[in-house]
């Protein structure tokens, strides 16, 4: 049996009176580790930004382009933050910007040929990467887990607008 290297989390332990705090704090700690993981592979296997792997991503899935709005809402992120990761792909020609043919004011971005064929590469050592990262899971609890994350993100949204002052 091999030896791993534990994860510590901010505040190891059992489920207790503080059960949802070290329930969060287990579930930021998994994506935290998975996210500094594929991040490091990207930069050290492609070159490549997580950033700049979302934005194709979303354009792969919006062959017909995106506005930078559109963009931004896809990724959850502001104008801001996208503008300079799209204007980074423009540069290595992995995009391509045109006027939108219904609003004047807007852009459409899309990904080229090279982008396309640069994503295709990049999409499949990220599935492969997280098929990794997730194999010590069978696949009900896959299954379960997943289920179990929406039935979280029904509750956040129930939740949406009940913060306190």
């Amino acid at each position: 049996m091999s030896e791993r290297t534990a994860i510590r989390e901010k505040h190891d332990g059992a489920l207790d009176d503080r059960g949802n705090v070290r329930l969060w704090l287990r579930l930021l700690t998994c994506t935290t580790v998975i996210e500094k993981r594929l991040k490091r592979r990207f930069a050290d296997q492609y070159g490549i930004t997580l950033p700049r792997f979302d934005v194709m991503a979303a354009l792969d899935r919006h062959p017909e382009g995106m506005t930078m709005g559109q963009l931004s809402q896809a990724l959850l992120v502001s104008n801001g933050n996208v503008t300079g990761v799209v204007q980074t792909l423009l540069r290595d020609r992995y995009l391509s910007i045109a006027p939108s043919p219904t609003d004047g004011r807007a852009s459409i971005v899309r990904l080229t040929p090279l982008g396309q064929e640069c994503f295709s590469g990049l999409a499949e050592a990220h599935h492969e990467w997280v098929d990794m990262m997730l194999a010590g899971l069978t696949r009900d609890q896959r299954t379960t887990l997943f289920n179990l994350l929406g039935a979280l993100k029904d509750s956040l949204a129930a939740d949406n607008g009940k913060e306190q002052a």
